[in-house]
């Protein structure tokens, strides 16, 4: 298919570039359903999972990235067809990425479907974040997750968006990868401990450590806001808290790296404790 056919914009006052660029703010993500997401690894992960994609910007003067050519000329899947490409100028590239240095790609998505069945799988792993406020937290969270083949992300109210720019980068294309659904945890904690899932914290008052509890049944790590750890509503609600053990002279780890070492804590005893 030749670039050439693609419809070209170039002022920054078009409609569809302010409708774009509305998307870097939280109420018009809500309102329209829709997300941006920003460069080339982005952009393939998104074609190669389950995410609907509905158009692809890319830098005039660049033209398409190789590897999108390549993923456009030879992949007719489900994801490719019927897509939109667009060529813009550099300034309505930098306006809808917010960025003065803009990225090459960008591309506009539906916000991604929720599966909750995945969350009260037999022997399943979950991850729960309350109040995790922090984008690369978060992003870093989801990521780890994603590689030790958790079942789902969980962001609890008072989380930051999924859909945050800064969020949507830190994952480094992983939410696209597992199921990732935001509730509200009040409700959702209790009905969880009903279908038998344990709710499992952390506390620097823990009287076992993360390497004596027994990863492979069913559980929801629960992990805090960087600051206050758990909100007193959903502490209440944990079956059992760890402690991650620290023998130097660190005060804490912040809540992306306790994340991962129970994380990998988990993944160590479910595939190579046999």
């Amino acid at each position: 298919m030749n670039e050439n056919f693609d419809s070209l914009l170039s002022s920054v006052q078009n409609d569809r570039v302010k409708q774009w660029a509305s998307l870097l703010d939280k109420k018009y993500r809500d309102r329209s359903g829709q997300f941006l997401i920003e460069g080339v690894h982005l952009v393939l992960e998104a074609l190669r999972g389950t995410a609907k994609v509905t158009t692809i910007v890319y830098d005039a003067e660049r033209g398409i990235p190789a590897e999108l050519k390549l993923e456009r000329e030879t992949n007719d899947t489900e994801a490719t067809l019927g897509l939109e490409w667009v060529q813009a100028s550099r300034s309505v590239m930098s306006k809808c990425t917010g960025t003065d240095t803009p990225p090459p790609v960008f591309a506009i998505l539906s916000k991604l479907s929720v599966h909750k069945e995945a969350l009260y799988r037999k022997n399943g792993l979950v991850v729960v974040l309350d109040g995790v406020r922090d984008p690369g937290n978060a992003g870093t969270i989801i990521r780890s997750a994603d590689a030790v083949g958790a079942d789902a992300v969980i962001l609890g109210k008072g989380c930051v968006d999924l859909y945050n720019p800064k969020t949507v980068r830190s994952t480094m294309g992983s939410l696209f990868h597992l199921p990732i659904i935001e509730a509200d945890l009040k409700e959702l904690l209790p009905e969880a401990k009903e279908k038998g899932m344990k709710l499992i914290g952390t506390s620097l008052q823990a009287e076992h450590t993360c390497y004596g509890y027994d990863w492979t049944q069913s559980t929801w790590l629960l992990m805090g806001s960087e600051s206050e750890g758990l909100c007193p509503e959903v502490r209440a609600l944990v079956d059992e808290s760890v402690i991650i053990p620290m023998v130097g002279q660190a005060e804490s780890l912040n809540v992306a790296m306790a994340a991962t070492v129970l994380l990998y804590e988990s993944l160590r005893q479910r595939a190579y404790n046999k």
